[in-house]
């Protein structure tokens, strides 16, 4: 490849990730809380408990009394949120702008987004996305996603979320429902309506 190429496309991401951010509305550096919203009803999570559960596989705060209803141990919770996955990053960036990248994140942009802003929801998943495998050297964990997510407070929509939930029962029909799905509409097939 030559190398005005590769220069090119480092410009190009740094462009990207420059766009991503000043796209985004209050930009910071990490989210600060995950905030759990249901029509008025309204709780958050501060991502240092999450982190600090993710250390020690000890709740703290309101995460004891999450974590108590769900019937869940904090310590495989912990291992949950400290769990990571390996991406390249340059392949992750380019996957994440195409039709198949958008329409998964189009889906997830639903669920999750910046509080108070959810037509940003794509930029900032892809920015978390993009910065947490920077700083994790080309590994993500949720703990690093969150460290990465460009906005201080993450909304998790509850109603999106229990309707993904009742149609994958499972992780592995969950990831086929995330990856299988944004397929329909490219196979020349009606798609289907997302939840």
């Amino acid at each position: 490849m030559p190398m005005g190429t590769h220069k090119r496309q480092r410009l190009a991401a740094a462009m990207l990730g420059a766009t991503l951010w000043a796209a985004l509305p209050a930009a910071g550096l990490a989210a600060d809380n995950v905030v759990f919203v249901s029509g008025a009803f309204r709780r958050s999570i501060a991502v240092d408990d999450l982190e600090y559960l993710a250390n020690t596989g000890q709740a703290r705060g309101l995460l004891v009394d999450v974590l108590a209803l769900a019937k869940q141990q904090p310590a495989e919770v912990g291992k949950l949120l400290k769990q990571e996955l390996s991406l390249p990053l340059v392949l992750t960036t380019r996957l994440l702008g195409t039709r198949i990248g958008e329409a998964i994140l189009a889906r997830l942009a639903k669920i999750v987004y910046p509080l108070k802003a959810s037509q940003v929801g794509i930029p900032a998943l892809k920015a978390g996305v993009i910065n947490g495998l920077a700083q994790g050297n080309g590994s993500l964990s949720a703990i690093g996603f969150l460290k990465a997510y460009p906005t201080g407070e993450m909304e998790v929509s509850i109603p999106a979320l229990l309707a993904v939930m009742q149609k994958a029962s499972s992780i592995s029909e969950l990831v086929k429902f995330f990856s299988e799905s944004p397929l329909d509409g490219l196979r020349g097939e009606p798609a289907k309506a997302a939840p």
